[in-house]
């Protein structure tokens, strides 16, 4: 367990440095994947920063979602906050990076949510 917590730290500590260094774009939204685990449907979800979307029974908004300059369909970072249907506190909060969705994942019974890119128009 503390290798783990470990692990995840020095992950996220690079990506952090990752971002650091290369200059990043805020684009204009985000395409996130959503699975509903019990119905096993896979859905694309196109959001601009400040929009919000339901799924099934959660919401999910975008707070913003930002890309590599030289790289606009690579490794995108966005902020989302995902509330279920009836509960005022977020099951998550944070940002969740495309190329690592392990690293800070929506921990829920039913859903699965990640981001696939920023969106630049």
């Amino acid at each position: 367990m503390i290798r783990a917590a470990l692990l995840a730290l020095a992950l996220t500590a690079s990506a952090a440095a990752a971002q650091q260094e290369e200059t990043v774009v805020t684009g204009t939204g985000a395409i996130l994947r959503g699975l509903d685990k019990l119905n096993a449907t896979v859905d694309d979800l196109t959001l601009q920063a400040g929009d919000s979307t339901v799924f099934g029974r959660i919401e999910i908004v975008l707070g913003e979602c930002r890309y590599p300059e030289d790289d606009p369909a690579g490794n995108a970072y966005a902020f989302l906050t995902i509330r279920e249907a009836g509960v005022a506190q977020p099951v998550f909060r944070g940002w969740m990076i495309a190329a690592s969705p392990a690293l800070n994942p929506l921990d829920h019974q039913r859903y699965d949510v990640w981001v696939l890119r920023c969106t630049t128009s």
